[in-house]
């Protein structure tokens, strides 16, 4: 008598998953792919020089950027010359201008004398348009590396110093008179309670900083360069090269969104205390 085997069950929790991910996807994605697909119909019937399909694009991106041997992962040279040079301004400015904000800042919002000092300096300076502010950077240090980064700096410092000014003043005062009463010193409450508490803000501020970044990299590499991602844009729109063109302007968003993704991760994941925290209180 031979035995019957009964097949194995199909755990589902697999599928499961899989249609969960699937469906996150395509709610991400899905408006954005539409969108594309009408930009692909809608250009191949215009027919238009000036307006390439989106096919059209990502084969020059391909051309222009990604068509190196495998030994240096598909890259090409002009990457190392449009798009590596932006970046390292970019960060280099961002971060720069976080750091001097979030100084400053924390400092302002600590010491009411130093937020009297600050405080005018900083609405008049952040109202002016960094674009109005960039021929005075061009006379000061020349078109050379070093003053576009600082154009990045100055316009990133603002939303940083605000933020961090705003949320080190509304510090609960108990939160102080416990500072003080367990005897911290004041560069100790600077740093474990008015840094502490200013953080969220501080980081908030460097995601608003960091759209700003990718503005005034392209606008400063408009005047007077010879590589970047900017001075690349303006080059191709001059020589009516419209295919590396709208390359360039796909690249930035792309950029764009990679270094908001990204960001939004690390802030989610640096900021897990402070949910935490909230939670606990609420």
């Amino acid at each position: 008598m031979s035995a019957v085997i009964s097949p194995a069950p199909v755990s589902v929790r697999p599928l499961r998953t899989a249609a969960v991910v699937a469906g996150r996807f395509v709610l991400r994605f899905g408006l954005l792919a539409v969108l594309c697909w009408v930009w692909q119909r809608a250009t191949e019937a215009a027919a238009n020089p000036y307006f390439p399909t989106p096919l059209q694009i990502l084969d020059r991106m391909r051309t222009l950027w990604f068509d190196g041997p495998a030994s240096h992962l598909w890259t090409s040279a002009p990457l190392w010359t449009d798009v590596a040079p932006s970046l390292v301004r970019m960060l280099i400015g961002w971060l720069g201008g976080s750091l001097l904000g979030a100084a400053i800042g924390v400092s302002a919002g600590a010491f009411p004398t130093v937020r009297r000092m600050v405080d005018p300096a900083a609405q008049f300076l952040r109202a002016l348009p960094t674009p109005a502010i960039l021929p005075v950077f061009l006379i000061v240090f020349g078109a050379n590396d070093v003053m576009r980064v600082l154009v990045i700096a100055f316009g990133c410092t603002w939303p940083v110093l605000l933020n961090a000014m705003q949320a080190t003043g509304a510090i609960d005062p108990v939160a102080r008179d416990t500072a003080r009463t367990l005897r911290l010193g004041p560069r100790r409450r600077l740093v474990q309670v008015d840094l502490c508490y200013a953080t969220p803000a501080i980081l908030a501020g460097m995601r608003v900083g960091l759209a700003l970044a990718l503005v005034l990299m392209v606008l400063s590499e408009w005047v007077v360069a010879t590589s970047g991602l900017g001075f690349f844009l303006v080059d191709s729109q001059r020589h009516f090269e419209f295919a590396g063109m709208w390359a360039a302007m796909v690249a930035l968003g792309v950029l764009g969104y990679v270094f908001n993704t990204v960001f939004t991760a690390l802030e989610r994941r640096a900021l897990r205390w402070h949910r935490h925290s909230r939670a606990r209180h609420d």
